[in-house]
């Protein structure tokens, strides 16, 4: 019971801040999602309906260097792995879609990395 709430908390900060995101071909959507034990990132553009670049810590490419998926030093190496896939795209700039989560700890790390990476936010 106590777990749904929190889960419906999310969803309803998540659906006000979506209403004012929305990725374009020029500056598409970055969004996070986290469970426990992993993060994912992907770069989507609205209008097409298509995933442009992603990443995760189930990732076949950074299952090795990951020990485990649940911390902030995971986080960085998918901020990382997702902007590299981004600019090699030829995105430069995207807007952040924290997805609900509060801005601190492995979401910061995640889109820390991101802008360390090359992407503007």
């Amino acid at each position: 019971m106590q777990k749904e709430k929190i889960i419906k908390a999310r969803q309803r900060r998540n659906w006000r801040s979506r209403r004012k995101i929305f990725g374009t071909p020029d500056r598409p959507r970055l969004v996070v999602f986290r469970s426990g034990r992993h993060i994912y990132a992907q770069v989507i553009d609205d209008l097409a309906g298509v995933t442009l670049a992603s990443s995760s810590t189930r990732a076949k490419v950074l299952r090795d260097g990951v020990s485990y998926g649940g911390n902030k030093d995971a986080a960085k190496i998918v901020g990382a792995a997702v902007a590299k896939q981004a600019v090699d795209v030829g995105i430069k700039a995207v807007c952040f879609d924290r997805n609900g989560y509060k801005f601190h700890g492995r979401i910061k790390a995640l889109a820390d990395a991101a802008r360390e990476a090359g992407l503007a936010f």
